[in-house]
């Protein structure tokens, strides 16, 4: 592979680049001293984290297991999601936009306060949930621009969020729906960033820390700020603050478990991952922490999982995906952290994700 492609693998080129374009940010980059953490480090977390979701999407928010197993089996491999959720809440759900600026359901609004609708519905074997495509959005900024710009940010998140049938996931969170009332409202965009306690803030991080893994000062800078747009409060910043920390650490060199260890002991220190991973997942993650879309619980399951499965990216996301919960957003990070260490992926998630030629 040439020098130009092992970069267009890592920027993920979301919109068209000309050649001379991406060339000249490499150099920009190459000059800065932004090219020292290997690619496939790179490629590899970045993939862990979009399989993770994709992976988990047809199972998400799945509480009763056996209800998992008995729709879907033992999900291994990038499926379908398909109605009825054995689970879904989406019936107590609602949003009414104030005016049309905040018109963020478009066609979906019609599936909200009805029982049994999957949140993800319309989405094919190996598509990403909203979160993750606006990941993408995410990636075209900074591919566009060499580096961070909220600004911009918030002007492709507002054109994605109300431009009609630029997504087809039925389900939007709150953190978003916070957003666009406020905005509608009249508020700037750089202010309608509420108040939030989800693991789902976490989402974005990996793709802004294998941006600046050369740099962890611009990566947690560029992290704070972009976080902030949509997410608030001393827990999440302190959640995105440690996993920066862990996956520039990852990609830099340290491994897995040590970087959980350091980065993540607020959280889950070394004595209760050592016993729980004697313990059966189900158990630690159900029994012992919920499965559930707190960080307070959901953060800690997440480095649980990496780090008892820091060797083996599948086994990882096989695993998460089959607890259910909020696996999709626990996927990310268990996929982003194991990912960074270059853990292989494999090759039938990484052909068959919806989004892999964005990411080539």
């Amino acid at each position: 592979m040439s020098e130009l492609g092992a970069e267009a693998i890592f920027i993920g080129v979301a919109i068209a680049c000309k050649p001379d374009q991406v060339e000249e940010e490499m150099n920009e980059r190459t000059s800065a001293g932004l090219n020292h953490v290997d690619e496939p480090k790179r490629r590899n977390c970045l993939l862990g984290a979009f399989i993770g979701d994709a992976l988990a999407m047809p199972v998400h928010w799945y509480y009763d297991r056996a209800a998992l197993a008995r729709d879907y089996g033992r999900v291994v491999d990038l499926v379908a999601p398909k109605n009825p959720h054995a689970d879904s809440i989406l019936w107590r759900s609602s949003y009414t936009a104030p005016n049309p600026k905040g018109e963020i359901l478009h066609g979906q609004a019609a599936y909200w306060g009805r029982r049994g609708i999957h949140y993800h519905q319309f989405l094919r074997a190996g598509e990403n949930t909203l979160n993750m495509q606006l990941a993408l959005e995410l990636l075209a900024v900074l591919s566009e621009h060499g580096s961070y710009d909220r600004a911009d940010y918030l002007k492709l998140y507002i054109d994605f969020m109300t431009t009609p049938d630029r997504h087809r996931d039925t389900y939007i969170e709150e953190c978003h729906r916070n957003f666009f009332t406020k905005y509608a409202r009249g508020k700037k965009p750089e202010d309608c960033g509420g108040d939030d306690i989800h693991i789902g803030g976490l989402a974005h991080v990996p793709i802004l820390a294998t941006w600046y893994a050369d740099n962890e000062s611009a990566a947690l800078e560029a992290v704070h700020e972009h976080v902030r747009a949509t997410h608030r409060g001393e827990l999440v910043e302190t959640a995105t603050r440690d996993l920066t920390k862990m996956l520039i650490a990852i990609l830099n060199g340290r491994g897995v478990r040590e970087s959980i260890e350091k980065f993540g002991n607020g959280w889950i220190g070394r004595k209760k991952l050592e016993a729980w991973a004697q313990r059966p997942d189900e158990e630690v993650i159900g029994s012992i922490l919920s499965p559930a879309c707190y960080l307070k619980d959901a953060f800690p399951a997440s480095l649980f999982l990496a780090w008892k499965y820091s060797n083996n990216l599948e086994s990882a996301l096989i695993a998460n995906t089959n607890l259910g919960g909020d696996n999709c957003h626990r996927g990310i990070v268990v996929g982003a952290l194991v990912g960074a260490s270059g853990a292989a992926t494999p090759e039938r998630w990484a052909k068959n994700l919806v989004c892999h030629k964005q990411l080539m």
